[in-house]
């Protein structure tokens, strides 16, 4: 869905306020600023596609948003168990926001497990909404209630509502040929009406999605359609919600323009098209299916009208090495993948270093080692992306700092690869690939110009004056070598990863050549063209630098704007570019008292800012497989702002 905004950008401070309205006759409406809102079941109770729901008709409504996805790795986990529990937490306002939100306002617990799992998240005041039919005695044991929380007082501190869920939906559908158990599947429909309700939610988007999703099955379509109203219907009538909310369209939050509700896989994925028809070049996908990076072989593979072409290939290896010959074939060549992956993959990228040959490798970083923790996140593929390959081998690395940014860093990435002639790693990670947020629409013209010049002809005259084509004679500016499609007269050279003499490409043995061919490769990638590094010091007068990389960005940046509400100096720099760093960060990094680096591992770009700038960086990290809460970075920073 789109939604037009026509004001200009203004930021909020992001404070809760509400004001009560009462119309005669009618239910309470209040006035909030923002709400975070959390849905959690079974990961059978569908709870990631009613956050997908209500999340697009809160971005239809022109809400600012930010989406938590957090799932079990199983396709399907034991039933009412705690590794079992799949949630989706949604933060929309009226402003701009950059995070899910740390603590739900609202808790919808489709099972004792839900509740159990999420409770400990949930701030004083916020509400539950249980489905009671699912408090069994059996389904409290199983998770370890000796007794009932809806009935032992241990919930007094929240506002709760018992509500029979399943049984509403299953009386709601009497009139459908359905078994208790197909009607019983409706219930997360009968929560979402409910919710919609509660927040005055746009809902004619929701039941065009059920009749196209069920296009084939009516019935089933009408009944889940059935089951949205009644929730809807129940929120409106019943005495147990005598309070529904507003929270107005963030008009004032975004520049003009066509926004629509993105994540970062879609982004990543919408990003790579662009990239190929700015370059005017064929893109073509190498890929095997791994979490959380499989989302952007489903979309692409949707794309063939505009000349894209996917593979799945039969394991990692096949997919890298197959998009690293439609690189040598003059396509725009990519292989997605996730940590493991790029362990397998690492040897091809080796050679695409040695060939020259531009080459993406996007990495949906999640929690390793290993398998590890397929749908949690992490940042810790960075020094894998730096040197995870054998000999000198320099990769650039980029990364994006929000879902939507996926699409621009996408386009970043094709950028270098095409004009040096080099493997690009693309680092994302399962928290952006799966989160969503606005985005706003570019325009063609805003787009950047990729076009490629392959090589036509000779391009190296030799002592006995023959015109001949020499694959490694380099761009003085850049260093990059010649793009030669196979076939063109006159252009055959060898590959292979050999090492190469210089200009020739013949293979070669010579120690002098093999340093000057691994001292140019190296200079090829420091001299990279990439834009100096902007730093958020408003006054100029702080003394303590948060410098982050990827998508901390969002915790960063709300934390660093909660200290400085509370009077706090603060500055602010996030990376784009990690090989090579933007040529000011040394300089940046000089003029603060303080340098610290939160990230999602334990310190990996600290490592290398330590290493490259001898800056006595300090690292705070990570590693549990959620993003950062902005009031923990805030604490965090405060201790080192008064250390």
């Amino acid at each position: 869905m789109t939604s037009q905004v026509s004001s200009p950008a203004e930021q909020a401070d992001g404070t809760v306020v509400g004001e009560q309205r009462t119309a005669a006759g009618a239910k309470d409406v209040r006035r909030l600023d923002r709400v975070i809102i959390r849905f959690a079941g079974d990961s059978g109770d569908g709870m990631q596609l009613t956050g997908d729901r209500f999340t697009s008709e809160t971005a239809s409504f022109g809400n600012d948003l930010s989406t938590l996805p957090n799932f079990p790795a199983e396709i399907r986990a034991p039933a009412g168990t705690l590794p079992g529990v799949s949630s989706f937490q949604l933060h929309f306002a009226d402003h701009d926001i950059l995070t899910p939100g740390d603590a739900p306002n609202v808790l919808v617990a489709m099972n004792p497990a839900a509740l159990k799992a999420n409770i400990g998240d949930l701030p004083r005041g916020a509400e539950i909404i249980v489905n009671t039919d699912e408090f069994t005695k059996r389904a409290m044991q199983k998770v370890g209630y000796d007794a009932s929380p809806l009935e032992d007082g241990s919930l007094d501190g929240y506002h709760l509502h018992p509500v029979p869920l399943t049984t509403l939906t299953v009386e709601a559908l009497k009139k459908f040929d359905l078994t208790r158990k197909e009607a019983e599947r409706s219930k997360n429909m009968f929560a979402l009406g409910l919710l919609s309700w509660m927040y005055h939610r746009p809902t004619e988007g929701t039941e065009a999605f059920l009749r196209s999703k069920f296009a084939k099955k009516p019935d089933i379509a009408a009944a889940n359609i059935a089951a949205f109203r009644a929730g809807w219907n129940f929120g409106e009538t019943t005495e147990d919600f005598a309070v529904s909310y507003e929270v107005a369209p963030a008009a004032k939050a975004f520049p003009p323009g066509v926004y629509r509700n993105i994540s970062g896989n879609l982004a990543l994925s919408y990003g790579l098209v662009a990239a190929s028809r700015q370059a005017d070049l064929p893109l073509f996908l190498g890929s095997y299916p791994i979490t959380p990076a499989s989302d952007i072989l489903h979309e692409l593979s949707r794309h063939k009208n505009f000349g894209v072409r996917t593979f799945q290939a039969e394991d990692e290896i096949a997919g890298i090495g197959a998009a690293l010959g439609a690189a040598f074939g003059g396509s725009l060549a990519v292989t997605t993948t996730s940590g493991p992956g790029v362990a397998l993959k690492s040897e091809t990228i080796g050679l695409a270093v040695s060939l020259e040959l531009p080459l993406l490798v996007v990495d949906i970083q999640r929690g390793g080692p290993s398998t590890g923790l397929p749908t949690k996140t992490e940042q810790a593929d960075l020094l894998q992306a730096m040197y995870g390959r054998n000999g000198e081998a320099p990769v650039p690395v980029v990364a994006p700092r929000t879902p939507a940014d996926c699409f621009d860093a996408a386009l970043e990435a094709a950028r270098i690869a095409l004009v040096y002639r080099t493997p690009v790693f693309l680092l994302s990670d399962g928290y952006l690939a799966n989160g969503s947020e606005p985005w706003r629409i570019p325009e063609l013209e805003e787009l950047p110009d990729l076009k490629v010049r392959f090589a036509q002809g000779p391009n190296h005259t030799t002592a006995d004056g023959s015109e001949v084509f020499r694959p490694y004679k380099r761009d003085p500016r850049t260093l990059a070598r010649p793009w030669a499609v196979p076939g063109t007269p006159g252009l055959e050279h060898r590959i292979g990863g050999i090492e190469k003499q210089d200009g020739t490409g013949n293979i070669s043995y010579d120690p002098a050549n093999h340093d000057f061919m691994v001292r140019t490769r190296q200079a090829k990638i420091d001299g990279i063209d990439v834009p100096d590094l902007e730093v958020d010091d408003p006054d100029g007068t702080a003394r303590l630098l948060v410098l982050g990389w990827g998508s901390t960005y969002g915790p960063i940046t709300a934390a660093v704007r909660r200290l400085r509400r509370a009077g706090q100096q603060v500055a602010q720099a996030h990376l784009r570019h990690l090989n090579p760093f933007p040529p000011n960060l040394g300089e940046i990094l000089r003029g603060y008292d303080k340098v610290v680096i939160p990230e999602m591992n334990l310190g990996q770009l600290a490592t290398l800012i330590r290493a490259k700038y001898l800056v006595d960086a300090r690292s705070y990290n990570q590693v549990n497989g959620m993003p950062f809460k902005a009031e923990q970075l805030a604490a965090a920073l405060k201790e080192a702002i008064d250390d």
